[in-house]
């Protein structure tokens, strides 16, 4: 059987952390869904800056859109609304036969918001109208201004995709704020079915910013082990009384989504963020290469829970050569800072389009 359809059987989702135009247009999209069993797809400002800063395909809606006078920004976020749509279009069959499980799309709000609580609650609440499907997923970076619009948003019935996670501690913060957030849309009465949530923790990029500080023996480990422990919080978060009380409305836990999975180091195993952060009602969201890769010649196992002593002995040693928490603070201002400057260039290449077309 397909590697991808495998990890169906050990309670994995497959995402995909890529969108175009032409790829949802032409077919290709699809396939995916209906061959490999693909159950969502992921955006982000560095996606549709190669879109639509890569070629010419959006060079057609930019000249139609051209008339109406509008800015750059508002060029792209209707270029991207019209492409969200088409994917999210796409994978309802997978929403509507889950039951809100998968099928879904996300959109991130600016980056220029990311520590600006007021302005993140707007922007999300503006992109869930015109966006206008019960499958889109907001993405709100895991800053502490984030915290707060988090539950907000939850509370106001709009699923959530919590991106840049790197710490264990910031997760236990996004998790309690989705807790309270249904706590919030239940003591008015609404219903906790309709909301979704994933947590989204990045891992290739902590071992590429560890391991230049490990001996050799460490090197490779410390985002696997990082992740496990995340999952093994998971558990303990969505257990016991509190949370049953609202299960027993309806509420959905809120999944850890690994992101980040493709890897950065070539001597390591092509899929190894994959093969080794499978368990049950988690997602990955995979890059093309990278989803190809598995397909190809993954092997699935139970492999998220084999050893979380293992686990807490890698970081424990890790500990002794580096602080984690220091490296995860400064990829998550890293990580608002890249897609800032990626947003940057998706403008000017819109503004280029718009006045070549």
């Amino acid at each position: 059987m397909n590697p991808l359809l495998k990890l169906n059987a050990f309670g994995q989702s497959v995402w995909l952390d890529y969108i175009r135009r032409d790829f949802v247009l032409n077919g290709e999209l699809a396939k995916l869904i209906r061959e490999d069993g693909l159950a969502g797809l992921t955006s982000n400002p560095a996606i549709f800056e190669k879109a639509i800063g890569g070629g010419n395909e959006y060079a057609p809606a930019i000249r139609a859109l051209k008339q109406s006078g509008l800015s750059a920004m508002a060029l792209y976020e209707t270029l991207a609304i019209e492409d969200i749509q088409a994917a999210a279009d796409q994978f309802r069959p997978v929403f509507d036969a889950g039951k809100g499980h998968d099928g879904y799309v996300s959109l991130e709000v600016s980056p220029y918001l990311a520590r600006d609580t007021a302005a993140t609650v707007a922007e999300a609440k503006r992109l869930w109208r015109e966006v206008s499907r019960p499958n889109l997923m907001i993405k709100v970076p895991a800053t502490l201004e984030g915290l707060p619009a988090i539950e907000l948003l939850i509370s106001q019935d709009m699923n959530v995709n919590v991106t840049l996670l790197f710490s264990q501690a910031m997760y236990e913060k996004v998790a309690e704020r989705y807790i309270a957030g249904l706590e919030r849309r239940a003591a008015e009465g609404g219903d906790l079915g309709r909301i979704s949530s994933v947590a989204s923790f990045f891992i290739s990029r902590i071992d590429a910013a560890m391991d230049p500080l490990l001996p050799e023996a460490l090197r490779g480990k410390t985002a696997i082990a990082n992740a496990m422990l995340a999952y093994d919080s998971y558990k303990r978060l969505f257990s016991g009384p509190r949370w049953e009380n609202l299960a027993e409305k309806g509420a959905r836990p809120q999944r850890l989504l690994w992101a980040s999975t493709s890897t950065k180091n070539p001597a390591y195993r092509d899929v190894l963020y994959v093969e080794e952060l499978i368990g049950s009602n988690t997602v990955n969201t995979l890059p093309p290469a990278t989803l190809e890769s598995f397909r190809d010649h993954g092997v699935p196992r139970a492999s998220l829970e084999e050893d979380i002593g293992a686990a807490r002995a890698t970081l424990e040693a890790v500990a002794k050569h580096a602080s984690l928490d220091e490296v995860t603070d400064r990829l998550l201002d890293d990580g608002v800072k890249l897609f800032a400057d990626a947003f940057d260039k998706l403008l000017k290449a819109v503004e280029t389009a718009s006045k070549s077309a």
